[in-house]
């Protein structure tokens, strides 16, 4: 704003005397002063204004860097997930091929019995039978 220091004040002062006379300067001081006070009220509501777009255009451009990080971490995300899926469904397939395909949702659950007789006749023919099978043990 304006810089007015108390010279020039008086000097002001002295010349709006001379100029209105000492009847008329008190109204005009009044005048001048309301005056004053409207300028100086405009000034603040337009600097309270543009202080205010400044910080809402902060927060958005915040809220923006902030999205761009977090699209940015995400398809980080989906890239490691993509590089863990890989190699799982290749290791997935790989026993599928050996076992064959899992079974259905609605296919009975084999016991544990079903495929001992093939166990028993890969196991070496030089074993006693007592060996290829031990009773569990009572530990009471």
């Amino acid at each position: 704003m304006i810089e007015i220091s108390l010279g020039k004040l008086v000097l002001l002062a002295l010349i709006a005397l001379i100029v209105l006379g000492p009847e008329k300067l008190p109204g005009a001081a009044r005048t001048a002063g309301a005056l004053l006070r409207r300028v100086r009220s405009g000034w603040d509501d337009v600097r309270a204004e543009v202080e205010r777009e400044l910080e809402i255009e902060q927060i958005r451009r915040s809220a923006r860097e902030a999205a761009a990080l977090a699209e940015a971490t995400q398809n980080e995300m989906k890239d490691s997930l993509q590089q863990m899926r890989e190699p799982l469904e290749k290791v997935a397939a790989e026993v599928a091929a050996v076992t064959g395909p899992p079974p259905a949702p609605g296919d009975p659950v084999p016991s544990g019995d079903e495929g001992a007789d093939e166990v028993q006749a890969e196991l070496p023919l030089d074993l006693p039978p007592e060996t290829t099978r031990k009773p569990p043990h009572d530990h009471a």
